[in-house]
């Protein structure tokens, strides 16, 4: 994993997440990321989602898989900053179940100014919060 202050966020797998092969679908470790990210922001400085001073926006994800996950695994999802640009962060995640790697995503987010796609530079009290790679 990385350095900064990692983060962990339990998932449950729903039914509906899974495919024909009785496995999680995909695209879903990607929305298992996003959700951890929401939770991490939340936990870490209170961000709701709405009518805060920070916000981010996805532009680039590397996934690898390792093993699968399928319905009703809890899915142990750690998140650390790998790396702190000026406008831009790299967070590091690892999914596990048990002891057992799921998969690793490295995806890098774009700080911008709240309510529009106008890059900002990542506030002190962000990385502060989120740990300095």
């Amino acid at each position: 994993m990385s350095a900064g202050v990692p983060f962990v966020h339990e998932i449950r797998v729903r039914y509906q997440e899974c495919d024909m092969q009785r496995v999680v679908f995909n695209a879903h470790y990607l929305a298992y990321c996003d959700e951890t990210a929401a939770a991490w922001m939340q936990a870490r400085f209170g961000w709701n989602g709405a009518d805060d001073e920070f916000d981010w926006m996805l532009v680039r994800a590397e996934i690898d898989w390792h093993g699968s996950a399928t319905y009703g695994d809890v899915l142990a999802v750690t998140a650390a900053v790998e790396r702190w640009g000026n406008t831009s962060f790299t967070v590091g995640y690892r999914g596990c179940i048990g002891d057992r790697d799921v998969f690793t995503a490295a995806i890098t987010y774009v700080s911008v100014r709240p309510g529009s796609t106008e890059k900002t530079r990542v506030p002190d009290a962000v990385r502060a919060v989120m740990g300095n790679a």
